[in-house]
């Protein structure tokens, strides 16, 4: 299932943030593309988080292939490719999967967090995700990068903030059809494909690449937190009144884009 517009919601603003993102993740692909598979696995074990650097110390200096030997060692902090790493992605599948996303449900977040918090709370996310997918293998060499971490931390404050939602969603079973599906339908059923996914992986070899399912869930896990947090620290409702209707139930007006900021 791919998510294409969440129609329903309304925007105060425009979601310069999001925009901005996207933008950045796209010309970094674009730069991985323009210099060959050779240079991009160097450019994702430079750039990328590899846990066993970041947890053990351990740094890798070069990497031994049968074309020769080559320098990989990570011209800035290991600790900085806890942010790098989010902007970089493996091919197409994931980069446009991630930027579907982000694109679909960032820019009413962001309206709902205001810009510069929304920049926090993204890269924080991303942070928090890597924490977890690092805690699953602290010995893995392998990199981890893609933004889908700090994007899930987006997809789990899209649900408690607007649950009732209707995501207009392709789903391609033989054919394709577009239906519309609420959020919390959509995004728990994606949590769930995440997280019995990551149950799978656990107990396998950490030398072999693959989806960074728990950097998914502690992503998803770090945005319902956040968004917890903060509606408890103003006496607010942790669940929207009910779709269409404000928090006092009126259909006039809709607590999606007139809530609080956060």
């Amino acid at each position: 299932m791919f998510p294409i517009s969440d129609s329903d919601l309304q925007t105060r603003s425009r979601p310069y943030v999001n925009v901005t993102i996207i933008i950045l993740c796209a010309l970094a692909f674009v730069y991985e593309l323009v210099i060959g598979d050779l240079e991009q696995s160097i450019l994702f074990f430079k750039f990328g988080v590899i846990p066993n650097e970041l947890v053990h110390g351990i740094s890798y200096m070069e990497w031994q292939t049968p074309l020769g030997d080559f320098n990989i060692e990570t011209p800035v902090s290991n600790w900085t490719t806890m942010f790098t790493s989010m902007f970089l992605h493996g091919d197409w599948l994931h980069f446009g999967v991630n930027m579907l996303f982000l694109w679909v449900f960032g820019d009413n977040v962001e309206d709902r967090f205001g810009h510069f918090r929304y920049l926090l709370f993204y890269l924080a996310a991303g942070v928090a995700a890597t924490w977890l997918q690092i805690a699953v293998d602290t010995t893995s060499t392998v990199p981890t990068i893609g933004a889908s971490g700090a994007i899930a931390g987006v997809l789990g404050a899209y649900l408690l903030l607007f649950p009732f939602s209707r995501v207009r969603t392709a789903v391609i079973f033989f054919f394709i059809i577009f239906v519309r599906i609420p959020a919390i339908i959509l995004l728990g059923f994606w949590f769930l494909l995440q997280f019995f996914s990551g149950i799978g992986t656990l107990g396998l070899a950490s030398q072999g690449g693959g989806v960074a399912y728990w950097a998914h869930i502690g992503g998803f896990l770090f945005g319902i937190i956040v968004v917890i947090i903060y509606k408890l620290a103003i006496g607010q409702g942790i669940w929207p009144g009910g779709p269409g209707r404000g928090p006092t139930g009126d259909p006039e007006t809709p607590v999606y884009w007139r809530g609080r900021r956060l």
